[in-house]
């Protein structure tokens, strides 16, 4: 876009500048305030209107687009073409523009749908799986068995020669976790305290090590303690960890079971959004603002600092964009469809259903009452929620018009992830 700034506007502007500097400028031989303006304008003429060009540009590009009715996607590049005192400027600025989404048949969307059950059998697994949770380990005299932890000091030869990383001492490794590579924790299975053996392994094919991938080595291990894995009773002290204060065994099932019941409905509308997200990423093909990509990749540079802790002595930009590239473009594809299709068909965030999450979410902290006046006087954070629910509310809308099939399944399979199910 090329646009034209009158001259008056930009002289005007500068002399401003100066006059004011001229107030404030020391140079010697002058008294503070009294430095002639030619000498001002020969000393910082240059700078100042160059810094009222930047305004001016930023200015004069906003009332542009709007005056276009253009929707810039990303910070625009100014170039000044003509730019000489007395005379209109003249720049062109560089900018990307979010494109016109032509929303396709929603009815293209395929989603398979989650229905389980959970049964009696379910919640009794439950209960075991925290138990489980739970279990504290305690120290025997017998042989190691398959689900004990074994304290061992290991080393590792290949061709009768240690290798890199192949040796460790006191290390606790609980048998039949698959931590360890296949063969190695069943050779230690009948060990006992005390006791020294060397077991014969291969490493796999696809080990990462290339030095390792397919080698047969040797681990001279010796069994330094067994611990034996000993799970806590479903009694009233254990029960009152998760809330049951009375003791009640049937109490007990009930909540675990009304936990599970959100586990499920959760896991299911997380697997339908996923999939109608899917459905609409692959139904839409169109360029992207580059700029938008870009603040896409920024954004997952630095949630994944987050989540793995780096600090200020790390900088995100030294992560490479070709491995956030193809998540973001998808990303950024789906925000600009999902805000078309809120653009077109005029869906605002039910206030009824924002109210539901944040109560939800405030179910969780000891004073719920606190956290939703907290939620409504925090314009941000109900913004958050406010979008959350949005994209709920877009998924319903792509429902009515999508091909749904529902699928049964167990309960396990159902709260599995989708790429782990069979």
């Amino acid at each position: 876009m090329t646009v034209g700034v009158p001259a008056e506007k930009v002289d005007s502007a500068v002399d401003t500048k100066l006059r004011e500097a001229q107030k404030s400028v020391r140079l010697n031989g002058f008294r503070p305030g009294k430095v002639p303006m030619r000498e001002v304008k020969r000393r910082f003429g240059d700078a100042v209107r160059n810094e009222v060009l930047a305004d001016v540009m930023r200015e004069s590009f906003i009332e542009a687009v709007e005056q276009e009715s253009l929707q810039p996607a990303g910070m625009p590049g100014f170039e000044a073409t003509k730019n000489e005192a007395g005379q209109d400027l003249e720049f062109v600025a560089t900018f990307e523009v979010y494109p016109d989404v032509e929303l396709a048949p929603l009815d293209s969307v395929e989603v398979e749908k989650p229905v389980a059950e959970i049964s009696d059998a379910d919640v009794e697994q439950m209960i075991e799986t925290l138990r489980e949770q739970r279990s504290e380990y305690e120290a025997v005299e017998r042989a190691a068995q398959t689900g004990d932890r074994v304290n061992i000091d290991f080393k590792g030869l290949k061709d009768g020669e240690a290798f890199e990383g192949g040796s460790a001492e006191g290390q606790n490794l609980e048998l039949g976790s698959g931590q360890m590579i296949p063969g190695f924790e069943d050779g230690i299975v009948g060990m006992k305290p005390g006791e020294e053996k060397d077991i014969e392994v291969t490493f796999p094919e696809d080990y990462q090590s290339e030095e390792l991938k397919g080698q047969a080595v040797v681990f001279q291990i010796k069994v330094n303690s067994v611990e034996a894995k000993q799970l806590p009773e479903v009694d009233a002290e254990f029960m009152k960890a998760f809330g049951v204060e009375d003791g009640d065994l049937e109490q007990f099932k009930a909540e675990v079971r009304k936990n599970m019941e959100r586990e499920l409905k959760n896991a299911v509308s997380g697997k339908v959004k996923e999939q109608v997200m899917d459905g609409l990423a692959q139904a839409h093909d169109f360029d992207l603002p580059e700029a938008l990509v870009k603040q896409e990749i920024d954004r997952m540079r630095q949630q994944m600092m987050q989540q793995f802790g780096g600090g200020q002595q790390f900088d995100a930009s030294m992560l490479p964009e070709e491995l956030f590239r193809e998540q973001a473009q998808r990303s950024a594809r789906l925000g600009l469809v999902v805000r078309a299709i809120l653009e077109k068909h005029e869906i605002k965030p039910d206030a009824d259903r924002v109210k539901a999450r944040v109560e939800e979410i405030a179910s969780q902290y000891e004073q719920p009452e606190e956290l939703v006046n907290w939620v409504y006087s925090n314009p941000q954070q109900l913004q958050q929620i406010e979008g959350a629910v949005l994209e709920d509310q877009v998924v319903d809308f792509v429902l009515e018009s999508a091909k749904v099939e529902e699928k049964s399944m167990s309960y396990q399979d159902a709260v599995k992830p989708r790429d782990q199910q069979g």
